[in-house]
């Protein structure tokens, strides 16, 4: 066999391969007679059908085989001799002419074919330990968890009943049937039995709720709304639709007291108890920002450290999935462009961008993550898939069932621990500064903060 390379620019890389028809018959001939032991013809005792006559039955079929074998192990051959890393599959070009492919299967011809590959490049990874990050602070004041206490009191008001005739007021739960219409027609989410609603929650469609003010149980109002831009189901996304609404009752809130009592309704055994889980919660939410922005910032860094190019076919694949989410997030909205303060062009190179800085982002973490030998392991991935799995009661088995049967799926399920494990890993090398900060700031957007 004979592998010659004939391309080498930037990340492309391009092999020659001839493999000589004696190759070929010698791999044809050695899988006809491990065949020879598994068929079963009529006439022939097991074992004992002449190779031949299986060559005359199955020889091309064979042939086939043989040659997708021969070009799998030549693929990797060139990969292992070369210590490439590749950044995707080999793009293998045989024969076009059919003369010529029929040749080489009957054995008559040599096999000669192209490879093409993209590989990654050597990347040369930075000193860490010379990289200071600012991990930002919030401490738990009083206030946050008196006001957490409030609103918590507030969603568990007990309800009761008004006066026959009552008016519906601002924070009294009314219990209603509708049945919604657009273009005078029903449609599909638009109808609802005995649901509860509390006038300025805000529970439903801006303007749904103030035209309840007012309402008495028994009262039949036709409510007319106009579903927002950025509504969730794309098909009722800026429609006009009216509601036929019943009201079957009206319910005013009462008081709750904030004591140990109202702790224990909650399964807690006194308010003590219920504000030290309180300010645990709000200091997770804190942490967990925290964490967020400290993890952008060595995302900077190592983006700032690791100047090279990737490899253009994975930029490519990413940034069109990043393209196809721009395009629907704006037909979502109903927006263009303009409305956004740029045009296509402009927002193709940034994106453009993006997405090349995410390819070598992956590509620097993958490296990190192989050269200090950090895995994820089987019981990583399946504590992961069971708290995805909690999210749908019920449905638990299948949710499993759908991760460990779908590679792409699970590696869905790997990526985003692996690369926390990484992150982890670099944040004990670096120096990373606390500083205290007001609530505000750490949750002051990115742009705000650059502003």
């Amino acid at each position: 066999m004979d592998v010659t390379q004939t391309t080498a620019e930037g990340l492309k890389r391009e092999f020659r391969v001839v493999v000589p028809a004696a190759d070929l018959e010698t791999r044809l001939n050695d899988r006809l007679v491990r065949l020879k032991d598994q068929v079963r013809l009529n006439g022939f005792r097991p074992g004992k059908v002449p190779v031949a006559h299986l060559r005359k039955l199955y020889g091309r079929a064979v042939m086939a085989e043989a040659i997708e074998e021969l070009v799998r192990e030549t693929n990797a051959k060139i990969v292992t001799d070369n210590g490439f890393k590749l950044a995707m599959d080999p793009q293998v070009k045989m024969p076009e002419d059919k003369a010529e492919i029929e040749a080489v299967v009957d054995g008559k011809n040599d096999l000669a074919y192209t490879v093409a590959l993209e590989v990654v490049p050597a990347i040369e990874l930075a000193d860490f330990k010379g990289v200071s990050l600012e991990r930002l602070v919030v401490e738990v004041g009083p206030e946050e968890i008196q006001e957490a206490l409030k609103r918590l009191a507030d969603g568990n008001k007990p309800f009761s009943p008004k006066p026959e005739g009552s008016a519906g007021e601002t924070g009294d739960r009314l219990t209603i049937s509708f049945v919604g219409r657009i273009g005078g027609e029903p449609f599909e989410g638009g109808t609802g039995e005995d649901i509860q609603l509390v006038i300025g929650s805000g529970q439903f469609i801006p303007g749904f709720e103030d035209q309840l003010l007012g309402a008495k149980a028994g009262d039949t109002r036709t409510v007319s709304v106009t579903f927002p831009e950025n509504y969730l189901a794309e098909k009722l996304a800026g429609k006009a639709a009216e509601f036929d609404v019943t009201v079957k009752s009206v319910e005013a809130p009462g008081e709750v007291a904030i004591d140990d009592d109202f702790a224990k309704k909650l399964g807690l055994e006194s308010l003590a108890k219920l504000e030290e889980a309180i300010a645990e919660r709000i200091k997770a939410d804190y942490t967990a920002q925290s964490r967020q922005k400290l993890k952008r910032q060595l995302l900077d860094k190592l983006d700032e450290l690791h100047k090279f190019e990737p490899p253009p076919t994975l930029v490519d694949e990413e940034f069109k999935a990043v393209w196809e989410t721009v395009l629907s997030d704006l037909k979502t909205q109903n927006r263009t462009f303009a409305d956004e303060g740029t045009d296509e062009e402009k927002a193709r190179a940034e994106y453009r961008g993006i997405a090349d800085r995410r390819v070598r982002l992956g590509l620097v973490l993958a490296e990190i993550g192989e050269k200090n030998a950090i895995k994820v392991t089987d019981e990583e991935i399946s504590r992961a898939i069971i708290e995805r799995a909690r999210q749908y009661p019920g449905q638990e088995q299948q949710v499993w069932d759908f991760y460990r049967k779908n590679p792409g799926a699970l590696a869905s399920v790997r990526a985003p621990i692996f690369e926390e494990k990484v992150v982890d890993y670099i944040l004990e090398l670096a120096t990373v500064t606390d500083r205290t900060v007001p609530k505000d700031e750490l949750f002051k957007d990115d742009e705000q903060a650059a502003a």
